[in-house]
């Protein structure tokens, strides 16, 4: 790294990744579930739109944008994010059930700012999932918490890859 760079943590090196600018692919490589499934009645009972979930295994897991867009939403705890695509169509990542409790513990927001341009699969947020997994439910919910009068469908539920893409 260098002597001036020497104890830096810097973001991870993950290229975006090439889809179409109406798609939406996976946050990170893991197993992508039924967002019914979470133990959580909000996002289960999609109270807050439909999507899907995903679970993670490891010490720690770097969260990527869903889609090209806008990052129109960026919680300084690092919990949460949103990106709007340029159709409209609004997307919430939220990382974890009940953990804007951790007020920022655990989570490391890298070099985008909210409002910053973003393309898929670039990396948003780094969690400790060894450190929050202790105490909250890691579950990563993604939303879409407005459709903008598109019929968006996920894949069926499965292993993913980063940058796979899951919409229909």
């Amino acid at each position: 790294m260098g002597l001036f760079g020497f104890g830096k943590k810097k973001a991870p090196e993950l290229p975006p990744v090439d889809i179409a600018d109406d798609q939406i692919c996976a946050l990170a490589d893991g197993e992508m579930i039924d967002l019914g499934t979470v133990p959580d009645p909000v996002f289960a009972q999609k109270m807050m739109g439909d999507g899907v979930a995903f679970k993670y295994a490891g010490n720690e897991v770097t969260i990527c944008a869903p889609a090209n867009g806008k990052l129109t939403a960026l919680f300084p705890t690092g919990h949460a994010f949103g990106v709007t695509r340029s159709d409209g169509v609004e997307l919430l990542v939220h990382i974890g059930i009940d953990t804007v409790n951790a007020k920022g513990d655990g989570f490391k927001v890298l070099s985008h700012k909210q409002d910053d341009t973003v393309k898929a699969g670039e990396p948003i947020v780094t969690v400790d999932l060894k450190k929050l997994g202790a105490k909250y439910d890691m579950s990563v919910m993604l939303i879409v918490t407005n459709a903008n009068g598109k019929e968006i469908k996920f894949a069926a539920p499965g292993k993913v890859t980063r940058g796979q893409v899951i919409s229909l």
